[in-house]
């Protein structure tokens, strides 16, 4: 509690307020925070002395004894007011209040006179500006209209609707407004209710849709939307976007006027009104915007806090309002300028000391504002120092050491080094902000550090702090030196042999290179010392090609980068071209044109053998034919042996496809006959036409008609035809049946 009632800080605050012509004004201002404080007073940024028309109350408020829009002079008590208050730690200043004068115009929009039939619609509207926004009442035949009246809607902005009207409805309407500056009277206008209620359909229609709306959150916004139709429509609203427009704080005023109060930012949107006609998906709409604007407010305040010298401090402030606020920061009242060790971040919302020192000890505010309204914060900086600290280190020094290194010295301080603890060391590239910064903490007893790892041909700021249990020293001189140039580290190099007489160096520039100029490159015999080169190539090339080399020997190529601080070490590669030329003479190369020919000779080859393919299947196919042709009439010749034979019986040839011959062992028969039972089995028809040529016809079989071109059914290939010179058969028997021959299944001498 006691250090927030140290703080500087407000307690009342002047807002904006609407002021009366000729009447007494007052701005009110508290403050709390260590004593003594003073407060002062400013109108657009201008102190304001005490006088007769405007002088400070004892309890820090402003007092304005007759304000005046205009005064003789041409100057206006109208502006923006704010307070300052100061003490020894500091200043802060107020928000910003907005005082208007209490005005009031004439009407710009008069109510027009109507006739309207019974059951219909009647709206009246006159508008006026004025400060602050006037309350608009209606008179009928000079008789305040009766709001109980459900048929009558009386909307904020002027309006008045009559609903379902009626003969009674009929006078004489205009409208009083009224204000702290005013009160005034529109014109009269007649309102005249014609005939009886009609039947006729119409379509729905409406007559008067929402406008748009721009207010501040809490304020009350009537949309507003009257429709006429025979049946009467039935008004509805929804939003554009789909979302639920919600229960809390809605009304409907009248027959269709939407009213949301305590309005909020999640209100803003597009809302439409839609009239439908009763039963049937005819319907009419008509849309309008409503934004809702939200004064600016913090969701982080800046906090107090309190360092040691040298260190850094943060301040953090966060506001939110639509649209979004805007942030500005003062230091002891007055706009707060960036430096190198003062930095804005996130949309200034961070505010970052760096390296402080007693000169940054001050009250910090955060003003945060936009169009709906301001506000301020504020915290207090100290800034710790303690007596008997060590003085800045003396005599300080940085040497270049390399491309990379710098050795920085110092000399111990001139006072109160006793209890100096060690040494830190700053550094920073000179290009970067303050907040790049780095430490290297040094022993107590060393004066000299060797800084490493830094870039080569760059800027370097140094500066040194001796350190006791109590605090910091203030820094020492800052001393600026650069590295020294670097030459450019080895290119990657790689060759490829093209031919017999040419390869190709490529390599890969990388930013480890550095900043060169360019490239050099060399080539040379293996056995002799001499190279060819340099060949000079700019930072851009990364390839080039060696040309008119032997192929009898082996090259050794070396590239190198340079840069205006000297050449850099080269790589180096050997290459060899024999084994090119003896795959180009084992392996050499295709004579296209022969080639070609060849491939048109091997076409005509393959043609032809085509051609010559073809023919011999076409031939076998013939043959084949052919063939089959002749085994036929062979089988047609053994049946008319078979069936007629012209020789002696004992002398026939026996026919059968190695099937029933004479028993080789029965040599008594001296000759060979034919089993007609195997013959019939095997030549159906065959036995019986033979007999017919006969005249013998058998019991056991009947007569079978004479055709000269049967033949048998078996396949070609399952017979053979076999001949033999039969045997006599001597003391043959006359007349009967020849003897039965015995069957024999043994086998057939194949012809």
């Amino acid at each position: 509690d006691f250090v927030r009632s140290s703080e500087l800080a407000f307690v009342v605050e002047p807002s904006d307020d609407i002021a009366v012509q000729e009447q007494p004004l007052i701005l009110y201002c508290q403050v709390e925070g260590i004593q003594p404080i003073t407060i002062t007073w400013r109108k657009n940024g201008a102190m304001i002395v005490d006088s007769e028309n405007a002088f400070m109350l004892a309890n820090g408020s402003l007092y304005v004894s007759r304000f005046q829009r205009v005064r003789e002079d041409g100057s206006s008590d109208e502006g923006e007011y704010d307070c300052m208050a100061q003490n020894h730690y500091g200043l802060v200043v107020s928000r910003k209040a907005k005082i208007q004068a209490a005005t009031m115009s004439d009407f710009h929009i008069h109510p027009q006179s109507a006739v309207v039939e019974e059951g219909g619609v009647a709206r009246f509207q006159c508008q006026i500006h004025g400060l602050p926004e006037p309350v608009i009442l209606w008179h009928k035949n000079s008789m305040p209209v009766n709001t109980d009246n459900e048929r009558y809607t009386l909307l904020p902005k002027g309006v008045l609707q009559i609903t379902g009207l009626r003969a009674e409805d009929s006078g004489i309407f205009h409208c009083v407004a009224t204000n702290i500056a005013n009160v005034k009277f529109s014109r009269e206008a007649r309102l005249t209710v014609s005939g009886s209620h009609s039947s006729v359909y119409k379509d729905p229609m409406i007559l008067v849709g929402p406008e748009n709306l721009t207010l501040t959150v809490h304020q009350t916004a009537v949309l507003e939307c009257i429709a006429t139709g025979n049946p009467r429509p039935i008004v509805s609203w929804s939003r554009l976007d789909g979302r639920p427009i919600g229960v809390e704080g809605i009304q409907v005023l009248g027959t269709g006027n939407l009213m949301i109060s305590d309005l909020t930012v999640q209100h803003s949107g597009i809302y439409v009104c839609a009239a439908n006609r009763p039963g049937t998906r005819v319907r009419r709409t008509a849309q309008g915007s409503l934004v809702v604007q939200a004064p600016a407010e913090f969701v982080q305040h800046p906090q107090s806090i309190s360092r040691p010298v040298g260190t850094t401090a943060i301040f953090t402030c966060v506001a939110q309002g639509e649209p979004p606020p805007q942030i500005t920061w003062l230091r002891n009242g007055q706009i707060l300028e960036t430096s190198d060790h003062i930095k804005l971040k996130n949309n200034n919302s961070t505010l970052s000391i760096y390296g402080i020192n007693q000169t940054d000890e001050a009250i910090y505010q955060c003003l945060a504002e936009n169009s709906a309204g301001s506000t301020q914060a504020s915290a207090r900086l100290t800034v710790l120092w303690a007596d008997g600290l060590p003085s800045p280190p003396q005599a300080v020094r940085a040497e270049t050491v390399s491309a990379t290194t710098i050795q920085v010295s110092w000399e111990k301080p001139l006072q109160n080094t006793k209890e100096i603890i060690g040494y830190v060391l700053h550094i920073r590239k000179a290009a970067d902000p303050v907040e790049m910064e780095y430490q290297e903490a040094v022993s107590k007893s060393t004066f000299q550090q060797l800084v490493t790892d830094l870039e080569p041909s760059t800027s370097y700021s140094f500066y040194i702090k001796a350190y006791t249990s109590r605090g910091a020293s203030k820094a020492s001189e800052v001393m600026v030196v650069s590295t020294l140039g670097e030459v450019p580290a080895m290119p990657s190099l790689y060759i490829k042999v093209i031919n017999s007489t040419a390869v190709q160096a490529t390599w890969e520039p990388s930013i480890k290179l550095g900043q060169h100029e360019g490239f050099k490159l060399y080539y040379r015999k293996v056995h002799l010392s001499q190279y060819t080169g340099p060949v000079l190539l700019g930072s851009n090339v990364t390839a080039y090609n060696i040309t008119h080399l032997d192929a009898s020997v082996v090259y050794e190529v070396k590239l190198l980068a340079y840069n205006q601080h000297g050449d850099g070490d080269s790589t180096v590669r050997f290459v060899s071209l024999r084994e090119t030329v003896e795959r180009t003479v084992l392996n050499p190369p295709c004579d296209c044109m022969k080639d070609e020919q060849n491939n048109k000779t091997s076409t005509t080859g393959i043609i032809i053998g085509i051609h010559i393919g073809v023919t011999c299947i076409i031939f076998c196919i013939l043959f084949l034919m052919f063939g089959y042709r002749g085994r036929l009439l062979m089988c047609k010749n053994v049946q008319e042996q078979l069936s007629t034979p012209q020789i002696p019986r004992s002398q026939r040839s026996a026919v059968l496809n190695g099937a029933a011959r004479r028993d080789r062992d029965d040599r008594d028969l001296n000759g060979k006959q034919l089993d007609m039972n195997e013959l019939e089995r095997l030549f159906p028809g065959s036995p019986s036409q033979e007999q017919h040529d006969k005249g013998m016809t058998p019991a056991h079989s009947p007569p079978v008609p004479h055709d000269d071109t049967q033949i048998s059914t078996l396949p070609m290939d399952e017979f053979s035809i076999i001949e033999e010179q039969p045997d006599p058969l001597p003391n043959a028997p006359r007349g009967g049946s020849p003897p039965a021959l015995a069957p024999d299944y043994g086998p057939a001498n194949e012809g």
